[in-house]
């Protein structure tokens, strides 16, 4: 799997967990998936991703969107 599909699976992921604990706990949960689409729109312009970086280290196969 490449960076870019696990970034991406991450993120969704992330949301997902927000939503669902928003509704079951509390809804200060939803800072969480605001934090992550905060997130990947500041990373489809600088093209700077913390997640993306960290997998490049722990030796991740490379995709095309982050480098």
């Amino acid at each position: 799997m490449s960076i870019d599909r696990i970034v991406l699976a991450v993120a969704g992921a992330m949301v997902l967990a927000g939503l669902a604990l928003s509704q079951l706990h509390s809804p200060y949960w939803l800072w969480l998936p605001a934090f992550v689409g905060a997130n990947l729109f500041q990373a489809a312009f600088t093209g700077f991703c913390p997640l993306a970086k960290i997998l490049k280290a722990l030796g991740a196969r490379p995709g095309v969107a982050f480098d």
